[in-house]
């Protein structure tokens, strides 16, 4: 069974738009036209998957496209961090920003100085396959709000610099997995690491009781470590499951929902038409030869 959640905006102006992303971008690009938008998404808001970050890509993305301009990965990651960080005022990173621009396999780095060093990981498809095999997702049912959760931890963040500098020491780890050097169980070894350290951050909100719980029972199933995706605090727990135990882990979490997901390769326009390649006669005739005017083409 599938539920169906519609909303519904006719609006005459950017301004009286009530979905915060969406009037953002429009201002942010300087629309001033007419535009339709429909937007379907399989997962629930406020759940911890980078949804809105998404989301905010996405639409950027395809209004720019719209405005006859393909723009590059980086400026992509690059607005939608200002979107959502400056414009919106949300106490969001910039983490899923860029994860939603690029996709694939990637070595983030967040220099100091605002800049952000995105490189290439090359990874061989056999790999990929079998990391998409280890690693299964399940959504919590709670939902909240990334910014109201990173709020109650972004102001000790310096007090947490030894944690921070211990989880940005496993990128090297993570990149010596991908290449093979490393057992790929090394993998859920390093996220249940990283939980135990960001949970110190904030233990109350980060991971709540109910989490914990879950977390717990994953582990005692057969699960060598795992993560709550996005801030914390509920939403998704993806884990790092090796196949012949993943039975055993749907039956520790059979209350909750299996999410079966794959790599992907970033925002993309799939498929964008201009209207000016359409002759004249063709986009003004209708079946009783009345001219009409042509409606701006799809963008999908």
């Amino acid at each position: 069974m599938r539920i169906v959640y519609s909303k519904i905006e006719h609006c005459q102006r950017v301004e009286e738009i009530a979905h915060p992303a969406v009037r953002a971008v429009l201002q942010f690009l300087g629309w001033n036209g007419g535009v339709e938008i429909h937007h379907d998404g399989d997962l629930p808001a406020r759940s911890g998957i980078g949804s809105s970050s998404a989301f905010t890509v996405g639409l950027l993305n395809a209004i720019h496209a719209l405005q006859g301009t393909m723009v590059s990965k980086q400026q992509l990651a690059t607005e939608s961090i200002a979107i959502e960080q400056e414009i919106l005022r949300e106490t969001v990173g910039s983490q899923d920003q860029v994860a939603a621009a690029y996709g694939g396999f990637h070595r983030i780095a967040f220099q100091p100085s605002g800049e952000i060093e995105v490189t290439p990981v090359t990874v061989a498809p056999e790999c990929v396959r079998k990391l998409d095999a280890h690693l299964m997702l399940f959504y919590t049912g709670i939902a909240r709000t990334a910014s109201h959760v990173a709020d109650t931890y972004v102001s000790r963040l310096g007090s947490n610099s030894d944690a921070l500098f211990s989880t940005a020491g496993f990128v090297g780890e993570a990149l010596a997995i991908l290449n093979g050097r490393d057992p790929l169980t090394r993998v859920g070894e390093l996220l249940h690491e990283a939980w135990a350290i960001k949970r110190s951050l904030s233990p109350t909100v980060v991971s709540n009781a109910e989490v914990t719980a879950l977390y717990d029972s994953a582990r005692e199933a057969g699960a060598l470590g795992g993560k709550l995706t996005g801030a914390g605090g509920g939403g998704f727990m993806m884990l790092f499951v090796e196949p012949h135990r993943q039975d055993r882990v749907k039956t520790a979490l059979r209350r909750l929902i299996h999410v079966p997901f794959s790599f992907d390769s970033g925002s993309r326009i799939v498929f964008h038409d201009s209207e000016r390649e359409y002759p004249e006669q063709e986009r003004t005739r209708t079946d009783t030869g009345v001219p009409v005017a042509a409606e701006p083409p799809p963008i999908a």
